[in-house]
């Protein structure tokens, strides 16, 4: 028992604790920063103040984790982000294909207290800073509403994903909050007054059919005259639920850090009038069944302070694709603006700007310009309000976090600030250290001088060859234009067959295109035209010959043009780095995206499984893109080309191997394998049609020099898998030995790295 005499006052409970690097905040961004940097060895205090992590991708608030796969309606092929946010996404789609934000809340918890370096706070909000020198921070201070314990945090270096930044508004560190004007960057697509400098906050809701009429009384609150006061009414479906309602928003043009409270109540008002006027309106009677499962009780948040970096991203930097040295992660969602004024907005709910492809993000955007020991992750990092509508969303803002997390390892080793690893070059070292976790890095060449198998002599048991896509008997009418995605070597292209049903007399133009850069995949570029004179009927065998040369490893598209009076024949067999897509036509004119600064370009985008099968192609030469030197060649999914080693099909026993000229001491092996990197994963409410992708190698044994295996697995479903022995091996070749292929979708391996230390 406890019995206290008054007294003048007490005090809360404090703990002091110290660690290498204190992040605040515990969204997505956070928690890949967080693992990342303690899988490095840094020892890591994450301190979020909602009782979950996620941030606007947990249960609170269940907005999909998204990113340069943008759904898969761009032109962003094999985009989706790696390192711990693919770990993430993969395992979740593993366990979650049906987007239930409960679970993926238990993943990310999972995934925080499973690594032993990371120290969790949860419901603890950060609210001071101490620093020790103007621009140095020496510990930050939170507190637990669930504890009533103070905890004051002491650390060399410090990551605001925060959202709001309150670490570095608190420190002062230099930020921004709206829009720039046109002139400051030269950003056409910089908003005017009327359509506002800020985006809004969200709340979602769901419903669910009880089988049973149900009844709904709307609280007092609720807001009325749906019809007359929001324009887009007309938009509310009873079948649409959750983020699909992203369009419910509001706060542009309020502080959307200190009137965030006064927002959510009229977003309230507004979520619990919509579902009285969809429950009591009479226009729609499929909703007497439903009743209302769940409302947001916070808002998820888009915009608020944008920290400066020492360099700001830019509209022009998305567009024209810029070439950083210093590139660490990379981007590919549209430049996505809101009307300040939202759901009230006569305005559509969002303007687009795509880029033509993936776009780099330098290092330099994720650590302040004027606070030494600070760096930035989530949507806090270093852009223009334009480049934002971008680099906001989950997935890219989590890729960013990684290569934050190992920044602050290096930082730690070489005793140096964020700013160092730049100005003293050691970014070269960040990039190879980010490609050993899986970050993919566009247009970087990356050279791991540590990895055993650059140097390695690599051979195969087989390799498959593409001779012919068989005809599976299932057909795609050319109501659309088509293209089959081929990736091919330097040099002439075969002739190809393909296999068409011509319902009359007709002319089928063909057309072999490429994209304007290797590593994008707008097929906007014509090569080569021919007109194809068809009779009617079905299963013509049609024999399509161009004289173009290519002159690197890249994709080129056979595209068969819109004709009504044709259907195509598909394959059933599914390869990595094999796509078929159809033209989605443009967003909007040449001349209106020109006069904002983009570049109009048509959508040719992928089907989702199971549809999205490749055409029935057979070639007069094979095409061999699946080498077994792929392996080692830096690049861990499609791009130009496949990157990718695949065993003939009727290899009894695959094998590959690594053999050097001398003995090598091993303590740890990395095996990259393909989870369909195409795919988006959107982690909640779009469900998805299986819970391993079709490409990922479940199975394979590795076995040293003297046969004995020294690693097996038979239940593998990700991308990326890391062995380390308790015991250096001594061996001079290493031999990867996969099960006989079977089935149309042919596994891959992607890359396997081989180090004398742990790294």
């Amino acid at each position: 028992m406890i019995v206290s005499d008054p007294t003048d006052r007490r005090e809360l409970k404090c703990e002091h604790l110290s660690c290498d690097l204190a992040i605040a905040g515990g969204g997505v961004a956070a928690v890949c920063t967080a693992i990342t940097a303690a899988r490095q060895g840094a020892k890591v205090t994450l301190i979020q103040d909602r009782p979950v992590l996620g941030g606007n991708a947990s249960s609170e608030v269940r907005l999909w984790v998204l990113g340069a796969t943008a759904h898969m309606y761009n032109n962003n092929r094999w985009s989706r982000e790696g390192g711990i946010m693919d770990e993430i996404l993969v395992e979740n789609m593993y366990r979650n294909a049906e987007g239930n934000p409960l679970i993926f809340d238990i993943l990310l918890l999972e995934k925080v207290t499973n690594e032993p370096n990371i120290t969790l706070l949860l419901n603890t909000a950060v609210y001071d800073v101490e620093k020790e020198s103007p621009n140095r921070i020496r510990s930050i201070t939170a507190f637990c509403s669930q504890n009533s314990t103070t905890y004051k945090v002491a650390a060399p270096y410090f990551c605001d994903g925060s959202g709001d930044g309150i670490v570095g508004f608190m420190a002062g560190a230099a930020f921004r909050m709206g829009a720039e004007t046109k002139d400051e960057f030269g950003e056409l697509f910089a908003p005017d007054e009327s359509f506002g400098s800020l985006l809004g906050h969200s709340i979602y809701f769901y419903s669910k059919d009880t089988g049973k009429p149900v009844d709904f009384i709307a609280p007092s609150f609720a807001m009325k005259d749906i019809e007359k006061i929001i324009p887009r009414y007309k938009d509310f479906k009873t079948e649409e639920s959750g983020c699909k309602l992203w369009w419910i928003e509001y706060g542009g043009r309020l502080d959307t850090v200190h009137d965030s409270e006064k927002i959510k109540w009229e977003l309230w008002q507004i979520v619990y009038g919509v579902w009285d006027y969809i429950k009591n309106s009479g226009k729609f009677p499929d909703a007497r069944n439903l009743t209302l499962e769940w409302v947001g009780t916070i808002p998820g948040k888009r915009e608020s302070r944008r920290f400066e970096g020492d360099h700001i991203l830019t509209q022009k930097d998305i567009v024209n694709l810029t070439q950083f040295e210093d590139a660490v992660s990379f981007g590919g969602w549209s430049i996505d603006l809101h009307p300040a004024d939202g759901v009230y907005s006569e305005k559509p709910g969002s303007i687009h700007m795509h880029p033509q492809g993936i776009y780099q993000i330098p290092y330099r955007c994720l650590y302040s310009r004027n606070i030494d020991n600070l760096f930035l992750t989530g949507r806090i990092t270093s852009s223009s309000h334009v480049a934002f509508g971008s680099t906001r969303v989950i997935a890219t803002a989590a890729h960013s976090g990684q290569a934050v997390g190992i920044a602050a390892k290096m930082c730690l080793e070489k005793q140096c600030q964020p700013a160092d690893i730049y100005h003293e070059k050691h970014y070269p070292e960040l990039q190879v250290r980010l490609e050993r976790t899986g970050q993919h890095i566009p247009r970087i060449k990356v050279n791991d001088s540590a990895d055993l198998a650059q140097t390695a002599t690599i051979s195969a048991s087989s390799e498959y060859i593409v001779s012919n896509l068989p005809d599976c008997g299932e057909t795609v009418k050319l109501e659309s234009s088509w293209a089959q995605m081929i990736p091919v070597n330097p040099g002439a292209l075969p002739s190809m067959n393909v296999i068409i049903d011509a319902f009359a007399e007709t002319t089928l133009t063909v057309e072999l295109r490429v994209s304007a850069y290797t590593s994008t995949h707008t097929p906007n570029i014509v090569l080569e035209s021919k007109e194809i004179q068809l009779t009617t009927g079905n299963n013509q065998s049609v024999e399509v010959t161009f004289d173009a040369n290519i002159d690197e490893t890249r994709h080129v598209y056979l595209v068969f043009m819109k004709n009504e009076s044709v259907a195509i024949h598909t394959s059933d067999l599914r390869l990595s780095g094999w796509l078929t897509t159809k033209d989605q036509g443009y967003e909007q004119s040449k001349e209106d995206e020109e006069k904002l600064g983009g570049n109009a370009m048509p959508f040719w985008c992928p089907q989702r499984r199971p549809g999205g099968k490749n055409f029935a192609v057979k070639f007069s030469q094979p095409i061999a893109c699946f080498s077994c030197e792929h392996i080692s060649n830096g690049v861990k999914r499609p791009s130009a080309g496949t990157n990718a080693w695949i065993p003939a099909q009727d290899d009894p026993q695959p094998t590959l191997q690594l053999e050097w000229d001398e003995s090598q001491t091993i303590k740890q092996l990395t095996v990259f394998l393909d989870t369909d990197f195409d795919h988006a994963m959107e982690s909640v409410l779009m469900g998805h049609p299986e819970n391993i992708m079709p490409f990922c190698q479940q199975a394979f044994e590795i076995l040293d020099g003297d046969e004995q295996v020294i690693y097996s697995i038979t239940d593998n479903h990700e991308s990326r898998i890391e062995i380390h022995f308790d015991q250096p091996i001594r061996t001079s070749s290493l031999k990867l030995r996969l099960p006989k292929p079977s089935g149309n979708d042919l596994k891959s391996i992607m890359g396997i790295s081989v180090f004398k230390n742990q790294v």
